[in-house]
């Protein structure tokens, strides 16, 4: 599915999520690992380009990061300066009337994307939307599937301790599952590790200081 946009854009690598009407989100495929921490971030930390654009259904444009304020999503922002990224864009997945995901396309270069280049792009996006839908819900469907960085399926862990949290600390899935990303990047930590930790009891957000 990241072919047409490697190819046919000046861009250096790419990374394609879905996410389902209840905002949980499946990450498909990344181009190398730079493409797929972009993908990670935006998931533990909730916020980013992609993650607008899946939500607003518009393109969102970044042609230097190092010059942009990144108001929008000021965490995001800060976690990109260690990562080899000069220009990021966020161009929406749209199935019919619905925004289904987005794909994401990062330059190691500042430079913004020409409006021949921006339709190419919107094209691909519009061509391949349906393709990583059923891609989704495939992996979705495959519980005993292997996860690797670069294309997991559906964080299931990540949501079945955000559950577990909501028992533990009787409050709500919301709030759970915020306690589970501060304390990930409080500890600088992957989302993924600290929710392994939580599903195999390693560790308890009860006994955890507020």
């Amino acid at each position: 599915m990241l072919v047409p946009f490697l190819t046919a854009l000046p861009i250096t690598g790419a990374f394609i999520s879905v996410s389902d009407a209840s905002g949980r989100q499946s990450s498909l495929c990344s181009s190398d690992p730079v493409a797929a921490r972009l993908d990670e971030l935006q998931f533990e930390l909730g916020e980013g380009p992609q993650r607008e654009a899946t939500r607003t259904g518009a393109v969102v444009l970044i042609d230097d990061v190092a010059e942009s304020s990144h108001a929008r999503w000021p965490v995001f922002g800060m976690a990109l300066r260690e990562l080899d990224v000069a220009a990021l864009f966020a161009i929406p997945l749209v199935l019919g009337a619905v925004t289904v995901g987005a794909v994401g396309l990062y330059r190691s270069i500042p430079g913004s994307l020409t409006d021949q280049e921006l339709a190419t792009a919107t094209a691909a996006a519009s061509a391949i939307a349906s393709v990583a839908v059923r891609h989704a819900l495939a992996a979705a469907g495959e519980h005993g599937a292997p996860e690797s960085s670069a294309a997991p399926a559906m964080r299931r862990e990540i949501h079945q301790a955000t559950g577990m949290i909501v028992v533990q600390l009787e409050t709500t899935a919301t709030i759970a599952y915020s306690r589970l990303f501060a304390h990930a990047f409080g500890s600088e930590r992957s989302v993924h590790d600290v929710a392994h930790d939580v599903v195999s009891r390693q560790l308890n957000f009860e006994t955890l200081p507020e």
